[in-house]
């Protein structure tokens, strides 16, 4: 049971997404928080998806969701962790 899931893309050439994304996965998987990656360049469905989770036509990854409820993206994930309240953005 993963219902975590992080919306990414292994293609993309913005160093400031991959670096979004290298932050989200290192953080998730130092504080052992079990999740799903989902490349959004290997599907086009996987991208609308992720849009229509994030409520947003021209969303961007990284976005975070926990089962179909959304999470959020690196500014509210940075946010929450500054906030030291990571746990509930997840939906945890």
């Amino acid at each position: 049971d993963m219902p975590l899931t992080l919306f990414f893309s292994s293609v993309s050439g913005s160093l400031e997404l991959k670096k979004n994304q290298d932050r989200i996965f290192f953080v998730l998987e130092s504080k052992k928080i079990p999740f799903e990656a989902v490349d959004i360049s290997q599907n086009p469905e996987h991208k609308d998806l992720m849009r229509k989770r994030a409520g947003n036509p021209k969303a961007l990854p990284p976005q975070l969701c926990n089962g179909d409820i959304y999470c959020g993206d690196i500014a509210a994930f940075e946010n929450a962790i500054e906030m030291e309240q990571l746990e509930e953005f997840l939906k945890l």
